[in-house]
């Protein structure tokens, strides 16, 4: 495996997905990690991730001192090319020109690092830095250079020690895979080996171990992280699974009946329905916060997952399909400003919890999840469904929720996921739903004044969630959706279409 070490880059997570690509395994772990952490891990190499920092301020995050005492290949990107420079005895200081964007660097000298890129020619790169190295430790070696930085990269090749100025995980780097998976293979001797079918067999192992005889329930929500997480745990400990679906009362339209058919088809007597939904909407009573919302619906599904257990008799674990952008986006490692939001199950969840948590897919992204699937043989109309928040509609309604604007998004939800699935869209994006906005616009219907409420249109794609880009609809496809929801849906005089990417917006609006 590779240890990446985050100093708080936007770009750690695609790091770890271009290391995954090329079926190497990683895992991100905070850049203060305990050295003896770091070698019970026995990773083959460690890659120091980009920050935004400068590496000579006095509160400038750094790892234990100590770390360049792990006898394997060092990677550091940007700021993390900055710590190993200041290890080695080199300086750093602020560059007198800023380089953000596109630059061409220039390779001076024969590396394994850049293997396969031509010499003393242009390659595109792209640089986010304000900082430039001054000087380098004493017998290293400068790998390459640009307009604006005398030292684009360096090595120090006898300890296997690599810096680069500039980000080779962003697509903005064309050849950047190349210069990876140069340092994965060339340099750290790793081997292509990490697969989806090495996955199951891992996983399979650590989850017998881990639940031992015992019982677990697994939280079936009818999307595909849960239903692969049930699938992989049922072939792990077979009937010792049960499998608990909760109507929280904060689903769309038929979503109850369908999830409830699939799953008894699948694990029969397995399969237990648990309908909650008044008491999730009694909880939600006049809340408006978003935050809040998720940490109430977080904690009452804990409440009703352990009510059921203790029916059940002798179960310990609570699995779930937690995913590695709901523990991101929930924890921070560099301060208390990286956390974005508190997902229900991650940040939602009470510090008293009876049952142990079992989340076999919380190093995966949402794709890899997918691909699992097709290797369980679950039905690709099933791996294919649109990821849908677990706190449900609560915040797709924005404001407090109550019965009757949960009706207004279900009936508007209905049409915008219809228009996007007959104009063939539905696979070709992220995500694509309605949200009810806490406003009323003035309107005319049949030549009268209307007063009623805002939907907004919120179609995205994106690889793995982390990052996300707005979808340009055909104009007609938008009016036509527009106009279905304004005439079909009562309620509603107003449709907006939502042209925001993530970053600095989020795909979900709370």
């Amino acid at each position: 495996m590779i240890l990446i070490l985050d100093f708080g880059s936007q770009y750690t997570q695609l790091i770890a997905r271009r290391v995954r690509e090329a079926k190497v395994y990683c895992e991100i772990h905070p850049y203060h990690l305990p050295l003896e952490k770091i070698r019970e891990l026995d990773p083959k190499g460690v890659i120091l991730s980009g920050g935004p920092a400068s590496v000579y301020q006095e509160d400038a995050p750094r790892p234990q001192p100590e770390i360049l005492d792990v006898p394997v290949p060092f990677l550091g990107i940007c700021y993390g090319m900055g710590i190993l420079n200041l290890a080695g005895g080199g300086e750093v200081a602020r560059a007198d020109r800023r380089e953000y964007g596109p630059a061409d660097l220039i390779v001076d000298d024969d590396s394994d690092l850049f293997h396969g890129l031509p010499r003393q020619r242009e390659v595109r790169v792209w640089m986010s830095h304000g900082d430039r190295m001054t000087s380098l430790p004493r017998g290293w070696r400068i790998l390459a250079h640009s307009l604006n930085s005398p030292i684009a990269a360096f090595a120090n090749p006898e300890r296997k020690l690599f810096g680069v100025q500039f980000h080779p995980e962003v697509v903005h780097t064309p050849r950047g895979k190349e210069i990876l998976e140069n340092f994965l293979f060339r340099i750290c001797g790793c081997e292509p080996t990490w697969t989806m079918a090495h996955f199951i067999e891992t996983s399979v192992k650590r989850i017998r171990e881990q639940a031992g005889s015992g019982r677990v329930v697994c939280a079936l929500s009818g999307g595909v992280d849960s239903t692969v997480v049930a699938t992989l745990i049922h072939r792990a400990i077979g009937d010792r699974l049960a499998c608990i679906f909760v109507n929280n009362g904060l689903l769309r339209r038929s979503e109850t009946e369908q999830v409830s058919s699939l799953f008894v088809e699948r694990f029969g007597r397995g399969f237990h329905y648990v309908d909650a939904s008044a008491r999730f909407l009694a909880a939600l009573k006049g809340v408006e916060d978003p935050e809040q919302k998720r940490k109430i619906i977080g904690h009452l599904f804990i409440r009703i997952f352990e009510e059921e257990a203790e029916k059940l008799g002798d179960v310990k674990f609570l699995a779930q399909g937690t995913l590695y952008p709901d523990v991101i986006e929930s924890v921070s490692f560099v301060g208390p400003s990286a956390t974005i939001k508190s997902h229900h199950n991650v940040g939602g969840l009470p510090p008293n919890m009876v049952l142990q948590l079992l989340e076999p897919l919380r190093e995966l992204f949402k794709d890899e999840v997918r691909r699992l699937g097709t290797e369980l043989g679950l039905p690709q109309e099933l791996i294919q469904r649109q990821p849908f928040p677990g706190p449900g509609l609560a915040i797709r309604v924005l404001g407090e929720v109550t019965e009757e604007r949960l009706e207004i998004l279900r009936a508007a939800d209905v049409i915008v996921l219809s228009e996007i699935k007959a104009a063939s869209l539905y696979e070709k994006v992220w995500q694509s739903f309605a949200v009810l906005l806490p406003i009323k616009t003035v309107g005319v219907m049949g030549d009268e004044r209307s007063y009623e409420n805002v939907i907004a249109l919120r179609v995205v794609e994106s690889q793995d969630g982390m990052t996300a880009d707005w979808v340009p609809l055909d104009p007609g496809l938008l009016a036509k959706i527009s106009n279905r929801i304004i005439n079909e849906v009562r309620g509603v005089n107003r449709v907006v279409y939502d042209i925001s990417s993530k970053p600095p917006a989020t795909i979900e609006w709370e």
